[in-house]
Formats: structure tokens, sequence, C-alpha cells
């Protein structure tokens, strides 16, 4: 479900939360900016050699430190401007996937002599491009590592670059890929935040960034299958179109089954449109490849779908290897709550208020999952142990189960009026998953009403889903009518 986003606070005025708001499509996205092979005799894109081709397709494939050491044994000049954005590639995909704090600074310097070296080079459409994805590479790290501020003047330079270039240079095909992603992360940013977009000279527009995308797809150009996962990662996590961006996914999975950074963005997509068993399938597929980077953050999400599955035993143990092995700070604080919760369900209360406390004070808040387990706990108290596995059962795409709860409940099997205006949200968002959106449009109100203004998050997720609802109809008024009471 979509949640109104946490806000920075700076000089008295509210700023968006840009690690929220970017970084949603944006750490996904950051790995498929550059592509082999852009065109053969192109003059204004750019090609790999067969050397920097087998580097590039290593890295993607998240042999991240296997291209890295073989890239450091290369002394000749030659390429060097591949060689720069692959290793930078690789070094911000190992801290966008482990999170690890550890190597940031060295990542940290090596952005920094890059970048000199390309500022002190001739200006051409190459050194304006590069020097571009660099800084975005550099902003999404910045984000990870919480760094918000410096994360902002690494995407403004970004952006500035980006749009020197294409005034410079309009017909340079790749920097339309970079133009495309910030275009499409700026114009998320809410209305009433673009003052602060103006104040750094930025400015962007969803459909001219997704028409970019749009045209290098298009493009009778090698780069089909780079360019289309960056088009559906941002039909997903930007757009909320989860089933579309599934959908292509999937279909360009057929094409690289082997792929371990498109399984793993395709795992992230599937879990979020409640296609659990889908993800769970390529988990273990994943779980065959050794090769690699380590993707611990899979335990994580593991835990996630045998929670859904109400594994709980088999839950707490993927959470406990996830916080085993990870070394970032995020989802520390949920999985430790969700073994909290799984210990609740498996009927063991000592464990499950051990491990409660221990939630209270473990990792972040940062991270959304983070955010609302913190909500959870300084709520207090367990939830209804029907509705939490109601919820489960809904979003893992287990509508069978939640069917038949549902046949099995009514508002009057709920005793508190928090629960009551819960178990009709939990409903209505069964209804909206399974496309029976009279059922769901009539319900949401229902809840609007019975919450009313108590603290709970059910009245604002009911205007926010009822927007959605009447935006895709394309009833433009009632979208805004609600999206205004969310809100409010």
């Amino acid at each position: 479900m979509i949640r109104p986003k946490k806000l920075l606070q700076l000089n008295g005025k509210k700023l968006p939360d840009f690690k929220s708001v970017i970084k949603k499509a944006g750490l996904l996205a950051c790995f498929f900016l550059f592509q082999t092979d852009l065109a053969t005799g192109h003059p204004n894109s750019w090609k790999f050699d067969s050397e920097s081709d087998a580097l590039y397709r290593m890295v993607i494939n998240l042999k991240t430190e296997e291209a890295i050491s073989r890239l450091q044994k290369i002394n000749h000049k030659e390429n060097l401007y591949y060689r720069y954005y692959i290793q930078s590639l690789a070094e911000c995909i190992e801290i966008l996937i482990t999170e690890d704090e550890s190597k940031f600074p060295r990542v940290e310097a090596n952005f920094k002599q890059r970048l000199n070296y390309l500022e002190a080079e001739k200006e051409t459409a190459e050194t304006l491009f590069l020097r571009a994805e660099l800084s975005l590479q550099r902003g999404f790290c910045y984000l990870n590592m919480n760094q918000s501020f410096n994360a902002i003047l690494s995407i403004r330079q970004a952006y500035n670059l980006t749009e020197s270039c294409l005034r410079k240079y309009p017909d340079f095909l790749p920097v339309k890929k970079t133009s495309g992603v910030l275009q499409v992360m700026l114009g998320t940013i809410p209305d009433k935040y673009h003052w602060f977009l103006s104040l750094l000279g930025m400015e962007g527009s969803v459909k001219r960034g997704q028409n970019q995308l749009n045209e290098l797809r298009q493009a009778n150009l090698s780069l089909s299958v780079e360019a289309n996962v960056l088009y559906y990662t941002i039909k997903g996590l930007i757009n909320q179109q989860f089933a579309e961006a599934s959908k292509g996914l999937t279909e360009i999975l057929k094409k690289e089954p082997e792929n371990r950074l498109l399984m793993f963005i395709a795992i992230n997509m599937y879990m979020k449109n409640e296609q659990s068993e889908e993800a769970l399938r390529l988990i273990r597929k994943l779980d065959q490849r050794t090769d690699g980077l380590p993707l611990f953050y899979l335990e994580y999400l593991r835990g996630e779908i045998l929670l859904q599955k109400t594994e709980y035993g088999a839950a707490i143990s993927s959470y406990q290897l996830f916080m085993k092995s990870y070394k970032g700070s995020s989802f520390r604080k949920d999985a430790t709550l969700k073994i909290a919760l799984a210990c609740h369900m498996l009927n063991k209360p000592q464990q499950a208020k051990i491990w409660w406390d221990k939630a209270k004070n473990t990792g972040k808040d940062v991270a959304e999952p983070d955010a609302l387990a913190a909500a959870m706990i300084d709520e207090g108290g367990f939830p209804n142990d029907k509705l939490f596995k109601l919820k489960l059962f809904t979003e893992g795409g287990y509508f069978k189960e939640a069917r038949t709860m549902l046949a099995a409940l009514n508002v009057t099997s709920f005793t508190t009026l928090k629960d009551q205006s819960e178990f009709l949200f939990r409903k209505g968002q069964f209804f909206e998953v399974t496309n029976e959106l009279r059922s769901a449009m009539a319900l949401y109100p229902k809840v609007i009403e019975m919450a009313g203004n108590n603290p709970w998050y059910f009245g604002a997720a009911s205007c926010l889903q009822l927007g959605y609802i009447y935006k895709n109809a394309n009833d433009i008024k009632l979208a805004e009518k609600y999206f205004e009471r969310v809100l409010s």
C-alpha cells in the first residue's frame, strides 16, 4: 500500500525526503544507466570494445569483485572512459546491495579521482555524459549511506551536466537515458515542494522522462534489454504500475534467464505485485548461484514471503540469517520486529516480548519498512492475529486463503473500533488487488468515516487508494479530492 512520505526539516520549512522519494526507483534503476554495444558505427553513441564488454557483463551479473580486480590490472589508457564507468558501476552496485559502510570511503575517493580527471579533460559529449552518470551513481551511494545533503548536491550536479549535454549535443543518445531517470525521479516530487527544486535550479517531468526512455526502447539499437528493464523498473517503483512492470520483466527474463541482477529486480517487483510465490521461485533459483556478489538481502525477502505463507519458524530462521550476514543498517529493525510477530503467531509470548523489546533499539528507522516497524512499536501491543494474517495473505497474493478468511469474518468479529476499521480496510485492499473494484470502492469510504480523526493510517490509506482508483478511471476530480484528503 502507498503511504504518505516522511519529510525533512530545514530552516522551518518542510523538505521532501529525497531518500524515500528518489531512492524508490533510483537504487534499482541505476544498475541499468548504461548498456553495452549502444550502436554500431553511430557517431552519437558509445560502443564498448570486446574487453570492456566482457567486464560490463561481469558486473551486471554481480561478479563485481572479479570485474574490479581485472580492471585494476589494466594499465593502458585506451578506452579509459569505458573502464571508469564500469568500475564505478561495480563499486556503486556493491554499496547499494550490501550497504557496507566500511567500503564507502574507498568508493567515495574513487568517485572524486575520476570526476577530477574528467573535469580536466576537454569537454565533449562523452565527458559530459560520463560526469553526469558518475555524479548520479555517487548520489545514489550517498542516499544509501543516509547522507541526504550530499546526495542532493550530487544529483543536482548530474542534472546540470545532463541538461548541458542535451543542449550542446542533442543527438547524443546515451544521455537521454540519464535524463530520463532524472526527469522521472524529480517529476515525482509533489507540487507543493517545487519551490525547493526551483531553489536548486531543477525541474522534472515524469512524462518527459518516460518519453526519453521510450525513445531509447524504440530505437534500432542493441540496448533493448537494459532500456526495457529501466523502463519497467520505473513503471513499477515510481508509477505504481506493478502489474505492467512485472509482466514486462517476465518477458525480459525469458531472454535473459540467468542474469542475477535482473532476477533480483524481478523478485522485488513480483513481491510488490502480490506474486510472492513467483518471487520465491526466483530466490530459490538464485540460491543455486553462488558466484559473484552475495545477496544477503534476499534472506530478508525470503523471510517476508515465509511469514506470508504462515511458515513462521522458517521465517524466523531467514530473518536471523539476514541480520547475521547483512552489513547494512536498513531493514534490521523491521526484521527484528517480524521475528517478534512470528513468535507471537507461534504462541510464544516470552520470546515474542524479548524480540519486541530488542526491536526498539535495533537499526534505524530511515527505510520505509523500518519506519513502519518503529510506528508499530510506538503504538504498542501486538496486532490482532486474524487481521495480521489477512494482511499477509493479501500482500503475498495468497488470495484463496484470504478469501476463505474473509468468508468467516465480519465487522462484529472484532470488538474495538480500530480493529473493525482495519478489517474493512483489509477487505477493501483484498478486493482492490483482486480487481473487484466496485466492492473496494464501496468499502474504503466506510473506513474513512469509521476511522475519523483517530491516528490510524487506515483512513489516509483508504483515501490514497481511492485516489489511485479514480485516477486510473480518468475521474481526475474525484482523484484529486481523495489525494487532498490524504494530507488532512
